[in-house]
């Protein structure tokens, strides 16, 4: 018979049978179930054959009773030379402490090089990323992902346009983009401030130019406010000047909004418990080596981060999946038609407020129309807000 597939990792035996007819012994086992190949006959009372090494206790209770010798003449495979090699202490000892030492080392970062920004845009970069714990000696598997990197320097460096955040071995790569402002009209350059929204004016504070409107006075959209030509009304067209019309012109202006509140709604809270589960993960394929289970949570919150395991400069295939389950609930509630009106009108003021810039002040606010609709209040209101409306506009120099 030929060798069966996977023979060397699973173990076989050489054995040899002494007695009378000892293929009768072989076919008695053949019989039980157990697997015989490569059977050569010795003698007339002598007879090898292999056996795998599961079979070894069955082929000792078949012997039991059949006056047949059975020995063991030769140990092959898998099992064995692991055996043989778990034997010689120090050396695995030493394998294993390099092989520790080695993935320790390929693991933690030796260095971050940031390029394409400026010198002091660099240093904030450098000061953010240490706060956040990638420097030189930090364990990678204890840094965010390289994309949350990423987002967290964009938002806590204002100088910075967009940064790419790459890891390479033990080499963290930065490159940035210095964000440039563009001014729309250069400084100095004449130029008129005109209307840009309608609005009736409320203060008005003129540093360069000549104003044209008054407090109380309503504008429309376009309408000069401050005009850049000095002198304009003057006889002599040789007195006149240009200039960058400048100043501050703070109007009330007013806005239509609609929102909608449920009276209805769920709101999702963690209790706190959570477990946390390790997994080496290969392709699709993942492995557990720590915190085995699933807890008894009804509903849960997942948050999954994924490190790759690195010797020296070699990116393995193997990866580190840190899984943390989290309890949560689900919470059912109901509003007053007051606290849903409440939480309409401010909505409705902290959109606008983002969407106006922090240097608009809302005033005022007033319920045009409200009404309840399959379990929701719609509110119609009309805000009213304080904000410079000045806008630059260039001036000809033939004006």
């Amino acid at each position: 018979m030929k060798p069966i597939q996977g023979s060397f990792i699973i173990g076989y035996v050489s054995i040899l049978i002494k007695g009378d007819q000892p293929e009768l012994f072989f076919q008695k086992c053949s019989r039980h179930g157990i697997t015989i190949w490569d059977m050569k006959k010795h003698g007339p009372d002598l007879c090898e054959g292999k056996i795998k090494l599961a079979d070894i206790k069955l082929i000792k209770k078949i012997r039991r009773g059949t006056g047949y010798k059975v020995s063991f003449v030769q140990k092959s495979g898998y099992p064995f030379l692991l055996k043989r090699f778990l034997r010689k202490r120090p050396l695995m000892i030493g394998l294993l402490l390099a092989l520790f030492v080695i993935i320790f080392l390929s693991n933690i970062i030796w260095e971050v090089k940031i390029t394409g920004v400026p010198k002091d845009i660099e240093e904030k970069i450098s000061k953010q990323l240490n706060q956040y714990g990638v420097h030189p000696g930090a364990w990678i598997f204890s840094l965010q992902s390289p994309n949350e990197i990423q987002q967290q320097l964009v938002k806590d460096v204002p100088e910075l346009l967009w940064v790419g955040v790459d890891q390479k071995g033990t080499t963290f790569y930065l490159e940035g983009v210095e964000k440039i402002i563009v001014k729309e009209i250069p400084a100095g350059e004449p130029r008129n401030l005109v209307a840009k929204k309608n609005g009736v004016i409320k203060e008005l504070y003129v540093s360069k130019g000549i104003a044209r409107v008054k407090v109380n006075d309503y504008v429309e959209k376009g309408d000069l406010l401050v005009s850049g030509v000095i002198g304009e009304d003057t006889v002599e067209d040789s007195t006149k000047g240009l200039v960058a019309a400048d100043g501050l012109i703070t109007a009330n202006t007013w806005y239509e909004v609609s929102v909608t509140v449920p009276l209805e709604y769920y709101d999702e809270q963690v209790t706190g418990n959570n477990e946390t589960k390790y997994y080496l993960k290969i392709g699709d394929f993942q492995l557990p080596v720590w915190g085995f289970g699933s807890p008894d949570y009804t509903d849960v919150h997942r948050e999954t981060r994924e490190a790759t395991l690195r010797l020296l400069k070699w990116e393995s295939p193997v990866k580190v999946v840190e899984n943390v389950i989290s309890e949560k609930t689900y919470n059912r509630r109901d509003r007053t038609k007051e606290e849903a009106i409440q939480i309409g009108i401010d909505q409705a003021k902290a959109d606008l407020q983002l969407e106006l810039g922090p240097e608009a002040k809302i005033m005022t606010e007033k319920i045009l129309h409200e009404s309840i609709e399959h379990g929701k209040v719609k509110l119609h209101l009309y805000i009213t807000v304080e904000e410079n409306i000045g806008d630059a506009q260039l001036l000809n120099q033939g004006d």
